[in-house]
């Protein structure tokens, strides 16, 4: 006798133990979910040492995913460009005179750059250098702008250590493991850094939008002196960064301030540098030099 076509779940035994795994699967993590938002409350220094747990335990994947995800975009940028040869070459002549146009606009930008460095002072310095590692991974939807460096404590890393890259700074260690740290990015709406215009060293201050942009406001509050094209600095205020970091353009005035695009983008940063803090290399430089071992006080 066949089998009536609609059956019912609980004729099946496989079907009820497929039932019964999914509703114990959905109360466990039902209850996980709920234990960890309430020691999130409760202990926030206990949830921080579980989140860095979980970065140490998921770096190595997430080292393999970024390895892979590299790996990946060159094939297929690859393999895209091998296949696209062929409709290019019918549009060869009219790029080749956009080429034209465009390298004369790069050589104008490289002089602005080559004038820049040097009005910048932009060198890498040894003695500010503690470690260089690889940022891994970055927050994208996250109501915070978070990034994961490749390394840690082993490394000499610590917290309220400046991060940045070729580009320009990054932001700042707000958590390290034995291998992995966390860097509070300069994007973050919590991540104040003391800046300057480099032309005529304007003082003003950052914070982050979370949104990829910084908002840029002079210490002086008034009518916005900023412009477009303003290159933005840091100061070397506050003794965490060190002065002269690259940081922003200002793509955007405002009526009290700019809107800035920071030069570092960490999606596209593979490396980074752990700096020393400036007001610590500061303290030392004077304290070495104090006569009869008398301690000077450093000016913020």
């Amino acid at each position: 006798m066949a089998p009536p076509p609609h059956r019912r779940p609980g004729f099946s035994r496989k079907a009820q133990y497929g039932l019964f795994v999914t509703y114990v699967v959905a109360i466990a993590g039902t209850i996980v979910a709920a234990l960890l938002l309430t020691i999130s409350v409760v202990d926030p220094a206990g949830f921080s040492a579980l989140r860095t747990f979980g970065s140490e335990i998921t770096a190595p994947v997430a080292r393999v995913v970024s390895n892979a995800r590299q790996s990946t975009q060159a094939i297929t940028h690859d393999f895209s460009a091998y296949i696209d040869a062929a409709s290019r070459n019918v549009t060869l002549e009219k790029e080749l005179k956009a080429n034209r146009i465009a390298l004369i606009e790069a050589r104008a930008l490289h002089v602005e750059n080559a004038r820049l460095r040097g009005l910048l002072k932009i060198s890498d310095d040894d003695a500010q250098q503690v470690a260089i590692g690889r940022l891994i991974s970055s927050t994208a939807s996250s109501t915070r702008r978070v990034a994961t460096l490749s390394i840690g404590r082993n490394f000499g890393v610590e917290r309220a250590q400046p991060v940045r890259g070729p580009a320009g700074l990054i932001g700042r260690v707000i958590e390290t493991g034995p291998t992995t740290a966390r860097v509070l990015l300069v994007t973050d709406s919590e991540n104040l850094v003391p800046v300057m215009r480099a032309s005529d060293g304007l003082p003003a201050f950052s914070s982050g939008l979370g949104n990829g942009l910084v908002l840029i406001k002079p210490l002086n509050l008034g009518e916005s002196p900023f412009k477009v094209g303003d290159i933005i600095i840091t100061s070397g205020n506050g003794g965490l960064y060190s002065a002269n970091i690259p940081f922003a353009r200002v793509i955007r005035k405002t009526s009290d301030g700019a809107l800035g695009l920071p030069f570092a983008d960490p999606a596209n940063t593979p490396y980074a540098v752990v700096l020393k803090p400036y007001l610590a290399e500061a303290r030392a430089a004077q304290q070495a030099v104090a006569p009869d071992g008398e301690t000077k006080e450093v000016a913020e």
